[in-house]
């Protein structure tokens, strides 16, 4: 659930989804995380208000980043986790994520009892005296949360040059800790948050800002998004590794050492076809679904892949989480840098070559394609202009008034042309 806080996300609306959820979990306890947004203490307060009504004690797990929240639910043995973040999104905006006791977010069946049970309203089952759930904080959250990063990191990285880009999000005190502990050389920027600063012209979403950054120079980056679920690298010399890429350079290097679970990699439509090529080279199959990381999650546990994720920065490894968690994705591809005695440079050069792409957005009155008569037509025409040495993607945003065109091509200048011909089509049947 995601919208403007205090207007589409207000209070009430928060004290009656955690009332509903609650009731549902039937008692037990749930973990609450946030972001640095302004609007995170209020929304908590009410998510823990309706939570303890019902019957729920919750855990009070302060500024934290998402993945934080799914450790602590496995670890502290919790019946929900939830974390108030409206992600990559500006600060007026906000969210609530629920994961389950496993620390996964939750399936659609769960998601639809939980709606259902909100939409019905009161009467809840509030219990009185001893009943009332309990509130308390857990003072050393982020501590038992990079605890667990660090056993999974099997390298020191004395000797690595690091910037990291925390977006004032949740990763503002956790990400530059993390990496000092383990002993890199540590320039931390963007981590100063003021509750309206989040994902301001930094992150995740504009990388490009941290490569500008003198301190930054002749450094590996990492940008992270407000609640850190995502990361988007820079090589030391500035170039930006996107999620695809990530995935690239770990997946070839679990497959080389025979530790890529059936050697599967599960990715979105979105992503790119040199990343196709790349896994295809390497006898890895690679599993696609829609967009959203929840899809990428499924198919995982369906076909038992280990890793998986999107061009976005969203990687999830199951052999080592539950969830997409910047920090947890940031170690696993120094681990690499580290085993493998390569630049980022080098790695990311090696492991795919990028087709350029083209993405537009388009505002439309109807997202039914199946009214754009002459669209099939045209992809179709499209395609066969581009044969093997490119793509095309037209497809209904989920949550906005808007149809997506890609076009990826060997030449830019070809995929533009392809993609703004495509837009036009869409331009004049769906408006």
């Amino acid at each position: 659930m995601r919208g403007v806080a205090n207007s589409d996300l207000d209070v009430d609306l928060a004290v009656g989804l955690a009332r509903a959820a609650g009731e549902l979990a039937g008692g037990g306890t749930v973990v609450v995380g946030r972001d640095t947004r302004r609007s995170g203490p209020m929304l908590v307060a009410a998510l823990e208000a309706g939570f303890q009504s019902v019957g729920v004690d919750t855990l009070d797990a302060g500024v934290i980043p998402v993945g934080g929240v799914s450790a602590l639910v496995t670890g502290l043995g919790a019946d929900l986790g939830v974390m108030v973040s409206a992600s990559h999104n500006p600060a007026p905006d906000n969210g609530i994520k629920f994961l389950d006791a496993d620390g996964f977010k939750l399936d659609d069946e769960r998601e639809a009892d939980i709606e259902a049970r909100l939409f019905r309203g009161a009467p809840w089952s509030c219990p009185t005296g001893g009943g009332v759930g309990a509130g308390r904080v857990v003072p050393d959250a982020t501590d038992r949360y990079l605890a667990g990063i660090r056993s999974h990191a099997s390298r020191s990285l004395d000797g690595v040059r690091l910037a990291l880009d925390c977006a004032n999000g949740a990763a503002y005190r956790a990400a530059p800790e993390l990496f000092a502990s383990l002993g890199a050389d540590v320039a931390t920027f963007f981590a100063d948050p003021d509750g309206m600063n989040i994902n301001d012209g930094c992150g995740a979403t504009s990388p490009e800002r941290l490569a500008s950054e003198t301190g930054a120079k002749n450094r590996i980056g990492f940008c992270f998004d407000g609640d850190a679920d995502r990361l988007i690298a820079l090589d030391e010399d500035g170039r930006v590794v996107n999620g695809d890429m990530i995935m690239a350079i770990i997946g070839l290097h679990l497959k080389s050492r025979g530790e890529l679970a059936g050697n599967k990699v599960v990715t979105t439509v979105m992503s790119n076809l040199g990343f196709r090529r790349s896994m295809q080279d390497a006898g890895i199959e690679l599993l696609e679904t829609q967009v959203g990381d929840r899809y990428v999650l499924a198919a995982m546990r369906e076909h038992g892949a280990v890793l998986g994720g999107e061009q976005s920065g969203h990687v999830i490894q199951l052999d080592r989480g539950t969830t997409g968690d910047g920090l947890l994705t940031a170690v696993r591809l120094l681990e690499v840098v580290v085993r493998e005695r390569r630049r980022l440079a080098d790695l990311r050069r090696d492991a795919m070559t990028e087709f350029p792409q083209v993405l537009v957005n388009l505002p439309v009155r109807s997202r039914d394609l199946d009214r754009a008569k002459g669209l099939e037509a045209a992809i179709t025409a499209a395609e066969a202009e581009l044969g093997d040495d490119g793509r095309v993607l037209v497809r209904a945003s989920g949550t906005e008034p808007l149809v997506r065109v890609m076009v990826e091509a060997a030449r830019a200048d070809t995929a533009d042309s392809i993609a703004h011909r495509l837009a036009g089509v869409v331009r004049e049947e769906l408006g």
